[in-house]
């Protein structure tokens, strides 16, 4: 049975985890959805060990057939996407009576699939990619260094699989080569060697990534890509693949406008159940790998802002640049704010940002602290701070420092320090706290890195902190 787009959305709809909606979801958030009796009907779940911090790790198990699958996710703790997937997953797999139990059981009579989600539960609690030891696991597949690591290989060697997916998500900045398409979906055969030669290990594995590559064209059309395919003799990808298991590597990128990757967890789900159905009808067999290297590199060509031909003045010298802006994401606690820092300034005619505006016949204008009034976080509402925005400036000072948290959605900087001061000018890898416009009055504002037009209504939230 081959599911049509339709279907793959049907299934989608029908079983996506709602417990898992966003994603900085802990180990505390997955550990009901693995012990209770739901999970039991299809899958054996057993412990394989435990982390650093000593949280279990387990393994699931569906279905009996002679071709072994393994997948795991989350091995880098600050990339969660494929993890919700698999869980949508594990419901779709426990499912009935829906139009979908001739696939199901083609499945779990042709693979047995052994799934190890959140492989990194201590790093997944500090949302960072690296272990409670601070290794990254990704980088021990040849050392062993950490019980996570050593834990995967033992399940490698153990199981022995036949196929294996490597989940992972990458940073939001690649793009289709020549477009400001970002990639929303990375694929690789990772190679075995330097030489990145192709066996039939491997070639079987670009077999797979050609089949997830059609049925993802229809869903986001040239926004798949391949990752970089140098050999990483430490990495687990690489060294699957060399010990025998045809390796598939899927990266989660960006999608415009989901900044909780709830978008692209559906593109996962929908890759690996195609992936599964190819390998179970052996179907994978009939692609031609030269399409797999028809599939483009990853580009890596996007920001989040970027801001063309403003006028700037320096050193008594005006000239016309393009600024591009950066939102670093930072944690904090269960939470994030954003750190908005300048990236580049000059000729930045081939790049792209997910905002893009030229303001060609605006000017640079610095950012003015507010020091009339020093402001209680009670009496602070969103008119007062767009009224201040109209007037050029960029920050303020409260009196009660938050209780709780430092964070706030407030499109303004908000400060308990008074000695904080504005460098009055663009600076490579400074604060992007600045404002657009011309003698006529100010149009746009440049907040913490987000850019506001002061002509349309501000409703957005805003992922900033207490300076």
């Amino acid at each position: 049975m081959n599911l049509v787009k339709e279907e793959f959305i049907k299934a989608f709809s029908l079983y996506e985890e709602k417990a898992l909606q966003h994603r900085r979801f802990k180990y505390a958030d997955i550990l009901p959805l693995l012990q209770g009796k739901d999970i039991s009907k299809r899958f054996t779940v057993v412990e394989i060990g435990r982390s650093v911090e000593d949280r279990s790790i387990f393994r699931l198990k569906y279905g009996q057939g002679s071709i072994k699958v393994l997948l795991w996710s989350q091995m880098h703790g600050d990339e969660p996407t494929a993890t919700m997937a698999l869980f949508d997953l594990f419901n779709f797999f426990n499912g009935e009576l829906d139009g979908f139990d001739t696939l199901r059981k083609e499945i779990a009579e042709k693979l047995t699939l052994y799934f190890i989600p959140m492989l990194n539960p201590d790093g997944a609690e500090r949302y960072q990619r690296r272990t409670a030891m601070d290794v990254d696991m990704n980088r021990d597949a040849r050392a062993l260094a950490t019980v996570e690591g050593a834990l995967l290989k033992a399940q490698a060697m153990l199981l022995k699989p036949d196929f294996a997916f490597n989940l992972h998500n990458q940073h939001n900045y690649y793009n289709i080569p020549g477009t400001a398409t970002p990639v929303t979906i990375s694929l690789l055969a990772p190679a075995y060697d330097y030489e990145r030669s192709v066996n039939t290990v491997r070639a079987d594995a670009m077999r797979v990534i050609v089949g997830i590559n059609k049925i993802l064209q229809e869903f986001i059309p040239n926004a798949v890509a391949k990752y970089d395919d140098e050999h990483t003799p430490r990495g687990f990808g690489d060294n699957f693949q060399k010990w025998g298991a045809s390796t598939i590597l899927i990266e989660s990128g960006a999608y415009a406008g989901d900044p909780e990757k709830l978008e692209v967890r559906k593109y996962n789900f929908i890759a690996l159940l195609h992936a599964f159905q190819e390998i179970a009808s052996g179907s994978y067999q009939a692609h031609d790998i030269a399409d797999y290297n028809h599939i483009p590199f990853n580009d890596e060509k996007l920001h989040d802002v970027l801001i063309r031909n403003l006028s700037i003045k320096k050193n008594g010298k005006r000239m016309l640049v393009d600024v591009a802006i950066r939102q670093n994401e930072k944690t904090a606690g269960g939470d994030y704010y954003v750190e908005g820092l300048i990236e580049d300034i000059g000729d930045l005619q081939d790049f792209y940002g997910y905002t893009d505006m030229d303001v060609e016949g605006l000017q640079f204008i610095p950012a003015k602290l507010y020091t009339d009034q020093i402001f209680s976080l009670a009496e602070l509402t969103l008119p007062i701070v767009v009224e201040l925005l109209k007037q050029g400036y960029g920050a303020l000072q409260i009196s009660d420092r938050p209780k709780g948290t430092q964070l706030h959605n407030f499109p303004i900087q908000i400060l308990t320090d008074a000695s904080f001061q504005y460098a009055g000018n663009l600076f490579f890898e400074g604060q992007a706290d600045f404002f657009i416009g011309s003698e006529d009055g100010i149009r746009f504002a440049i907040i913490n890195g987000y850019l506001i037009d002061l002509k349309e209504e501000i409703r957005t939230p805003f992922k900033n902190s207490t300076l």
